[in-house]
């Protein structure tokens, strides 16, 4: 992405993380904030010296500019900086950026190979297009939080943005899309640019496997259950004698026969009934109890040694103190150390996927708030002067 100009106009987490992936792979990313605080992100969750640790990865390798968007001259800069660039992310409610006449409409009619993607709880058309969208109601709306959890409780949540990621993925590979489309049609200064327009409740929608064509077909609707897949059998969470939790994928045919011989149930195994998934389905409840009944008798160490060695898929359920420890993780190098500005030392996740010949990094952490006002603003013909002048008049 190297030569790739991005404009990051908007806060916390899906615009922000869409202009992320971008940064970690070359791209120039001027983020502009408000000079009142900036991001709330700086503020969520584990902070150091005031500010926030998420921050640091979240904002790696962007450029901070603060500008006070009421401002006419604010709004201004802001369009010189989106006509330069590449690619524009935003995730304002729709309708905002027109208000400071850099909607779509407006830059495409300055530049038609602008690209611009727009995060959005709803998307830029519909009867919901106004109303407040947060990744927990596009999570909601798009079916995700129906199945997550256990058939007897409420719905739960996933333990992290996960809506707000998933729809970030998404404007990330429109943007790539729109790109190679812009190039070949004739690059930058005359290719044919074009919005993206993504809602968070169609992202996650988006992920929801087969679950309307099962609907419409055959009326089925997809429920929770628990730590299972549905319909594929055995794929559960069962926990062993030491309390720990282990998730076991053994719906393969061959491999569900390793793992009932690897757990002394050779009837099982040999079972014409259990040889195929629709058969293994018809007796869920009696593969994952005698499954459970042998993660009883082991403690997590002996399960995973014992069902490794017969070739089944197996695993821990890791937290981050697993991960930080874990040989994989560490022969992948997904974890790379860097040092804050007072000399900290921090581990930071490496930047994926991994590309063979031109590698993702991490050049800088989270910058300072305004960190990059005069660099940018001088690049667009600022003089010292006249950055003194907004900064005074709180424009910056």
């Amino acid at each position: 992405m190297d030569g790739i100009k991005v404009l990051e106009l908007g806060t916390l987490i899906a615009g922000p993380f869409c202009s992320r992936m971008l940064a970690e792979f070359g791209a120039d990313v001027i983020k502009i904030e408000s000079p009142d605080g900036g991001d709330p992100i700086r503020q969520w969750r584990v902070l150091k010296d005031g500010t926030s640790l998420w921050w640091s990865v979240q904002s790696r390798n962007k450029k901070s500019v603060t500008l006070n968007m009421k401002d006419p001259r604010a709004q201004d800069i802001a369009r010189q900086l989106a006509l330069d660039a590449d690619i524009i992310i935003e995730n304002y409610r729709p309708g905002v950026l027109e208000k400071w006449n850099l909607g779509y409409e407006h830059i495409k009619a300055l530049n038609p190979a602008a690209i611009m993607v727009r995060l959005s709880g709803y998307g830029q058309s519909g009867p919901m297009r106004d109303a407040p969208g947060f990744g927990a109601i596009g999570e909601s709306m798009g079916g995700i939080r129906y199945v997550s959890g256990h058939a007897d409780r409420p719905p739960v949540r996933i333990g992290i943005s996960i809506g707000d990621s998933i729809a970030a993925l998404h404007g990330a590979i429109g943007a790539l899309m729109a790109l190679r489309h812009r190039d070949a049609t004739g690059g930058k200064q005359a290719g044919q640019g074009q919005m993206i327009d993504v809602a968070l409740y169609e992202a996650v929608f988006n992920m929801m496997e087969s679950m309307v064509p099962e609907y419409d077909q055959a009326g089925v609707v997809r429920e929770r259950t628990g730590g299972a897949l549905p319909g594929i059998v055995p794929s559960n969470t069962y926990t062993t004698g030491d309390g720990e939790n282990i998730v076991i994928a053994g719906n393969g045919d061959a491999i569900f026969k390793r793992l009932m011989r690897a757990i002394g149930r050779d009837d099982m195994a040999d079972d014409a009934g259990l040889e195929n998934n629709a058969g293994r389905v018809l007796q869920v409840e009696a593969i994952d109890g005698a499954i459970q009944a042998w993660c009883a008798t082991q403690d997590i160490d002996a399960a995973l040694a014992t069902l490794k060695t017969a070739d089944v898929p197996v695993s821990k359920i890791f937290s981050v103190s697993d991960m930080i420890r874990d040989p994989q993780f560490l022969a992948r190098a997904m974890f790379e150390q860097h040092t804050f500005k007072d000399g900290t030392p921090v581990k930071m996740p490496a930047v994926t996927p991994k590309l063979s010949e031109t590698p993702g990094g991490t050049r800088w952490l989270g910058p300072e708030l305004g960190e990059h006002n005069d660099e940018v603003l001088h690049a667009l013909g600022y003089s010292a002067e006249q950055i003194n002048a907004l900064r005074t008049d709180g424009v910056l």
